[in-house]
């Protein structure tokens, strides 16, 4: 079963990003914590929204997700920031369960795209969103500022 996330849910959310960290291999990148997840989340301006995966009533999984635009569609897409389902519950369908809901809310709301990264290195994702349809987007590299360099360009202005 999926649904949409609840405030209670948060921590078990916040549970499943550190355990997801943990797969990425990047346990210390994970520093976001319950009351900065509750404020993004159910906040008087939410940033982000949240679906969670259910198996016989407990949680095996979510999606956290928020808003993008493309200039050149003219419309809102969905830009899908964490997919994760545990590792005893992988298989079951949560994941893809996950997609297609949010999937149904682009269609619904008339945005176009539903994208997300992916690392190089993560083939059983890969080949499970390519079983999908979806489509590496090859001609693009993804560029982050973080930390030290954001604060020193940001200084600059």
């Amino acid at each position: 079963m999926i649904r949409a996330a609840t405030s209670a849910d948060i921590p078990v959310i916040h549970a499943m990003i550190r355990e997801l960290a943990e797969y990425e291999k990047v346990p210390d990148e994970a520093r976001a914590d319950e009351p900065q997840l509750m404020e993004a989340l159910f906040g008087e301006r939410p940033a982000a929204f949240a679906h969670i995966a259910e198996d016989r009533g407990l949680p095996v999984g979510f999606a956290l997700w928020f808003l993008n635009f493309s200039t050149w569609r003219g419309v809102h897409g969905i830009y899908l920031e964490d997919l994760y389902v545990r590792p005893e519950a992988r298989g079951g369908g949560h994941g893809k369960a996950l997609l297609t809901e949010l999937a149904r809310i682009c269609v619904e709301r008339g945005y176009e795209r539903l994208e997300w990264a992916v690392l190089n290195w993560n083939k059983p994702s890969i080949d499970f969103y390519e079983a999908l349809g979806a489509r590496a987007q090859g001609e693009w590299t993804v560029y982050r500022l973080t930390d030290g360099a954001l604060t020193a360009l940001g200084a600059r202005a």
